[in-house]
């Protein structure tokens, strides 16, 4: 059966308008425009972006529209080179005998998380270390009193600054980042594993809904420090970025690894998270690592009263 021209000319016409703004966002992720910009907004969801113009292809293709499948088809090719590649796994060998170390991030959505769960997650999922952003002191006082304090003993509390660490390990060189201008201060400590040193730092930036231009100063503080830090490094945390964004990529050019995009785990939405049916869209929160370290599983976890998931990896010594 024939296509009317009506029907037709109105397809054509939406399948332009959705070409268009395809088109804006890959030029502006292409130009990195969205480092500091509005534009930070509407790259949070360039994976949608890059199954629309699939089909948007599709469906011009199928109606025959030759210059408008030629763009098309010019505007797929550059989005799946952008996103392939964090679906095919890359990483270093880890030997069976290689010293692990288990990490978790987890937002406690101001204290609403349910503690008794998060205790039962830790102590399932055999944490060594657990970050946490957006801890209170009521949030503290009420995991303590279900066994946090007994299963994970060692410490780096800072709820007046977002992000704090728990460890079953000792940890060493604890406090809040010095000299780094980010909006709420970073907490950081060391573990030894192996025998080698290795630093964590509980990430938790501003949004880009709030201030695009405070939020990208927060992740340019991140890679200089990060850029300081050595291959020993754990970087874990709510980082309100995805993979797409232009501050994101700037952060793992300095020489840290997803764990997700390392295992072929391109797409693991981790926000939002509650209970309201919705699912989650975004990948906001990360475990980043440096070059003395390998992903060897990475996994994510709904929690009672927390609005995203929380993110295990497991990560392996190399080098």
């Amino acid at each position: 059966m024939r296509m009317n021209a009506p029907l037709k000319k109105a397809i054509q016409i939406a399948c332009a308008t959705s070409l268009a703004g395809a088109a804006v966002l890959v030029a502006a992720r292409a130009m990195t425009l969205d480092d500091g910009t509005w534009l930070a907004m509407p790259m949070a969801g360039f994976p949608y972006v890059v199954a629309g113009t699939v089909v948007v292809l599709v469906v011009l293709l199928a109606l025959r529209s030759w210059w408008g499948a030629a763009v098309a088809a010019v505007l797929v090719a550059t989005e799946l080179v952008w996103t392939v590649p964090r679906f095919v796994p890359d990483r270093e060998d880890v030997s069976a005998g290689a010293p692990r170390l288990r990490v978790a991030t987890s937002n406690a959505h101001v204290g609403a998380v349910d503690p008794e769960a998060l205790v039962r997650f830790a102590r399932a999922e055999r944490l060594d270390v657990l970050a946490m952003e957006e801890l209170t002191p009521q949030a503290i006082a009420a995991l303590d009193k279900a066994g946090m304090a007994e299963l994970m003993p060692h410490r780096e509390l800072h709820p007046e600054s977002d992000s704090s660490l728990y460890s079953r390990l000792p940890l060493t060189g604890g406090g809040l980042l010095r000299g780094r201008a980010t909006v709420w201060p970073q907490t950081t400590a060391a573990v030894k594993v192996g025998g080698r040193t290795v630093r964590l730092v509980a990430v938790h930036t501003l949004y880009p809904l709030g201030d695009a231009r405070r939020w990208a100063r927060d992740m340019r503080e991140l890679r200089a420090e990060a850029v300081d830090s050595g291959r020993d490094t754990v970087f874990l945390g709510d980082f309100n970025a995805t993979l797409d964004h232009a501050p994101m990529r700037k952060l793992l050019s300095a020489g840290l690894t997803d764990s997700h995009a390392e295992l072929g785990r391109g797409w693991a939405p981790t926000w939002p998270a509650d209970a309201s049916g919705v699912p989650a869209l975004l990948q906001l929160d990360h475990v980043l690592h440096g070059r003395g370290l390998a992903a060897v599983s990475v996994s994510e976890h709904v929690l009672r009263g927390s609005d995203h998931k929380a993110v295990v990896a497991e990560l392996g010594l190399v080098g």
